[in-house]
């Protein structure tokens, strides 16, 4: 077990955060320690730290829900654990309450979110439950050509809009259309596509649309360029061009902003399905009633039920949703200037900070 532990720690909102070293972590009964690999930088980090977004636990709070690494210390009954390369979910349910036990593990009342609930992954080693880890083969990782932090992602960006996307039901000739394909929209992208879908991207960003035509999308459409009813009428001539539906479209909420959410709305069709995935503490007005008039539904997606992690990996190390041209890897201790740069839009890919060897 490493001798000591270091945390990047928010102190309050808008305040950098602040290095913090601490004695070697000890798991009690059940958990485990791991050394941290990597530690994706998301969008609702950023909301914690810019927006007034409030964790569950009072600060001090150490940020940071996508996370990969090695366990290096088990308690008693996590043992199997040890040595393993793994992905911590962003979201542990407790595994025994009722609604554990009914299939509902992603509103378990008793889960445990780092960086939220518990500290998280910005930091050299967390503390754990041991249940729900998704083992890593770290051999089809380098066959893939990745790095065990490269997959830190897979805890939130990648499983995330995986649930979304199997939840909604999109299958070989659906139409999917993704809003906002920075982070999670551009692997909810890919995921449609590799469900069989044909996938329309919508962003406001002109590389990040040719970067997701590369990767998965049919048709990409600029927001900057063109209102919502001249989005809806582009998407109604590809599907007809293309055999589609008209109806029934699987709407993806991905860009976590009050323009995306609207954008959305107005694009619902008899029978489509919306997902809300990103997240804005902005509010928008609607007519609900659409949803009666076009017998359309809107689901909620909140993390991703642990025993669903290894089949959204799979799509990963088969190469079917591509990691390594959407992130890029930063050291821990540039913390601060990563966020800064993330909240001004800076980045053109998902940040992962590594501690340093």
């Amino acid at each position: 077990m490493a001798e000591t532990a270091t945390q990047w720690t928010m102190t309050a909102p808008n305040a950098p955060f602040v290095r913090r070293d601490l004695p070697a972590l000890a798991p009690g009964a059940d958990e485990v320690v791991v050394a941290v690999a990597g530690c994706g930088v998301c969008h609702t980090d950023l909301g914690y730290l810019y927006d007034g977004v409030r964790t569950n636990h009072p600060l001090p709070l150490t940020l940071g829900h996508e996370i990969s690494g090695r366990v290096i210390a088990a308690g008693a009954g996590a043992a199997r654990w040890l040595g393993q390369a793994v992905i911590v979910p962003a979201v542990l349910p407790c595994g025994t309450c009722d609604l554990c036990r009914r299939g509902l593990a992603t509103i378990c009342r008793s889960q445990k979110m780092p960086g939220n609930d518990i500290d998280g992954g910005f930091a050299t080693h967390i503390r754990v439950p041991g249940r729900g880890l998704c083992a890593v083969d770290p051999a089809r990782l380098e066959a893939a050509g990745l790095t065990l932090a490269d997959v830190s992602v897979v805890a939130d960006a990648v499983t995330t809009p995986f649930q979304a996307v199997r939840r909604a039901g999109v299958g070989p000739g659906s139409l999917a259309i993704v809003i906002g394909i920075g982070g999670v929209g551009g692997y909810a992208a890919q995921i449609a596509h590799a469900f069989g879908a044909a996938v329309v991207a919508i962003d406001i960003d002109a590389d990040k649309l040719a970067q997701i035509g590369r990767h998965g999308a049919a048709l990409t459409l600029n927001a900057r360029e063109m209102d919502a009813r001249a989005q809806k009428a582009a998407i109604a001539e590809f599907a007809t061009a293309n055999g589609l539906r008209r109806t029934e479209w699987f709407i993806f909420e991905c860009s976590g902003s009050a323009a995306g959410q609207s954008a959305a709305w107005s694009l619902l069709v008899p029978g489509a399905t919306l997902s809300v995935v990103g997240f804005t503490m902005d509010r928008i007005e609607l007519r609900l009633s659409n949803l009666m008039a076009f017998d359309a539904r809107a689901l909620g997606n909140w993390g991703c039920p642990p025993e669903l992690y290894p089949a959204a990996l799979d799509l990963v190390l088969d190469g079917k949703v591509q990691l390594k041209p959407f992130v890029e890897q930063h050291p821990l201790d540039d913390i601060n200037a990563i966020f800064a740069a993330a909240h001004a839009h800076e980045l053109k890919r998902r940040a992962i900070l590594v501690p340093a060897a």
